[in-house]
């Protein structure tokens, strides 16, 4: 597909995530000789609300600085004005990605003391899920901003009335509008919707309302053939039935 679009913005900033949360998980795991848990947080904490740091914090220190140095170094080893603001977008949205992992660090703690009280807690940082992390960047995704291909002194919106309002670094950005996804185009390297199976019944992105962009569906009957309630017989074969399902399967016009 056309290169800097939404959709290329958001595989940026997950790839930038997911590189990110890989290595620093096996940084906590002690699968890494350079690097550990967050040695900086193995003292302190809040002696009057009862707790300290302990355990093995998640350090995404040497993950956010590893990812730069893979994915940006490519980047900004490009010369020339041709493409720079495509470079510049696509190393905002590998930062975008970093951040999300950043900013949903949490701390969860372990309770200690007589009887299961929870007079002393023991506490430690730690990255959410990737799929928590996935669906704040779908969101971000769904709510990203169009920049102008022409790079000045900094990144700019597109739409001049809009160019006041700042551009969070958690914010991802396009050039390009989106081709049409559902139209095969050869020359994109886009196989369009027609003949794609759907689900009738959901909502979601493999809906037949959503996938079949509004053109309907059709319905035809599917017969299974397969082997079931197989049994062990002594001695020494399987017996198994021959069941036959008709399912409705329906694909996209």
């Amino acid at each position: 597909c056309r290169a800097g679009t939404k959709e290329t913005a958001f595989i940026s900033a997950v790839t930038a995530a997911g590189l990110v949360h890989s290595v620093t998980r096996s940084c906590s795991a002690g699968n890494m000789t350079e690097c550990s848990c967050d040695l900086t947080l193995r003292h302190g904490g809040s002696a009057s609300e009862g707790w300290h740091w302990g355990g093995c914090s998640d350090d995404i220190h040497y993950g956010m600085s590893f990812s730069r140095k893979f994915l940006d170094v490519p980047f900004k080893n490009i010369t020339g004005k041709s493409g720079s603001g495509l470079v510049a977008m696509n190393l905002h949205n590998n930062e975008a990605g970093r951040q999300a992992v950043a900013k949903l660090m949490s701390v969860d703690c372990r309770c200690h003391g007589v009887s299961g009280s929870c007079a002393v807690k023991t506490c430690w940082k730690t990255m959410s899920s990737f799929e928590k992390i996935g669906r704040f960047l779908k969101d971000k995704y769904e709510n990203s901003i169009q920049i102008s291909d022409r790079l000045k002194k900094k990144l700019r919106r597109k739409e001049k009335s809009q160019r006041k309002i700042p551009i969070g670094k958690e914010d991802l950005l396009y050039v390009n509008k989106s081709p049409n996804y559902c139209v095969e185009d050869q020359k994109l390297g886009i196989p369009g919707t027609q003949g794609r199976e759907c689900n009738r019944t959901s909502q979601g992105p493999d809906g037949c309302n959503l996938l079949c962009c509004g053109r309907g569906y059709n319905t035809h009957v599917v017969r299974h053939v397969e082997r079931c309630e197989c049994k062990f017989v002594w001695c020494c074969y399987v017996r198994c039935r021959r069941c036959e399902t008709m399912t409705d399967v329906h694909t996209c016009k």
